[in-house]
Parts: structure tokens; sequence; C-alpha cells
């Protein structure tokens, strides 16, 4: 069975909170939704055109400062049933993610590799960017508890990510440091 293009729903389901030029959409993929679903701008332009051409979202231009143009997205009723309808049905199921240390790591043989204190380093160092990266997020958004009200599926899909590079990050300084006690 085809998978659905899910970004068209993710569009409809940022316009629906607010007006947003094609720039936002795109700093929003890769600001907060990045962690999650991928989109770079040249899936957002187009799909934007599409979306527009089937009557699921409008757009007007605005004058931004003295010269620059910028035309901002708003969804329309139609766009809006179609958000609807989507919400309502089931997730699809899981999809295999793909992630590079994961398969280097499968693939070696033994803990003596070596390759394997470097692989596990550099990963630790990638988690340890990224953690430092959601929390800085969570300090920003969230540190208003108001706020974590305002923004509830934002907060939650956030504080996941959080706990998530930490628990990768524990399993992965556990796991180097019994490979430095066999080696």
């Amino acid at each position: 069975m085809a998978q659905k293009n899910i970004l068209k729903y993710i569009i409809l389901g940022l316009l629906n909170r607010e007006d947003l030029a094609g720039y936002d959409i795109k700093k929003l993929f890769e600001e907060e939704l990045g962690d999650f679903w991928y989109s770079n701008h040249s899936q957002i332009y187009p799909e934007l055109r599409r979306m527009e051409d089937d009557g699921l979202i409008s757009s007007r231009t605005e004058l931004v400062g003295k010269k620059l143009e910028k035309k901002f997205y708003q969804i329309t009723k139609d766009g809006q049933k179609l958000l609807s309808v989507w919400m309502d049905e089931s997730l699809n199921p899981l999809v295999p993610t793909r992630d590079e240390f994961t398969m280097k790591l499968y693939l070696l043989d033994s803990a003596d590799h070596p390759l394997v204190t470097r692989l596990f380093q550099e990963e630790i160092a990638r988690h340890e960017e990224k953690y430092q990266y959601l929390q800085t997020r969570w300090q920003l958004l969230f540190a208003d508890e108001s706020e974590q009200q305002k923004h509830f599926g934002h907060r939650c899909i956030l504080e996941q990510a959080i706990l998530r590079e930490k628990q990768r990050l524990d399993w992965l300084h556990s796991e180097l440091k019994k490979i430095k006690k066999t080696n």
C-alpha cells in the first residue's frame, strides 16, 4: 500500500495554527519538527503550490520593510476538513529508521575491533550535542509553566526527545565502559 503524503497534512496543521510564509514553515522544520520529521525546502515549496492549486490553502502577499514582498499562506475550509479527517485516522505502521551508527555497530564482530571505541565516542559526541540543543530549546520555550499548557503537544514531543537522548547517552556510556573494561 502506498504511503500517504504526510507533508501536506503537517503543513495544513501548521497553517491551522497561524498564517505562515514558506520560509517560516522551512524554519519550523529545521528548529521544531526536524527531530521527528524531516523535510527540506525543495519539498516544501512545491507542496505549497500543489496545495494552493488544490484549494487547500490560499495565499496573500505582504510588503515587509520597504521592498521585500513575502507570500503568506493560510488554510482554507477545505484544508481544515482534510486536516480533520487525517487527524482522526489511525496511525500508519512504524517504518524502519536509518541509523548509520547502529548499522556499523551491527557489522562489527568483536569489542576489540580497533574502530569500536572511536565509533562509540563519535556517537556520544553527536548525542551530547543533540541533548544540549534540546535542553536549550526546552529552556527557551517551556521554562514558563504556562507555556507548557498552551502548547501541550509540542511540550510532549520535546520532553520525549530529551528523555530519548538521555537514555541513549546513558546506554552509550555504559557500553563504552564495558568495552574499555574488556580491552
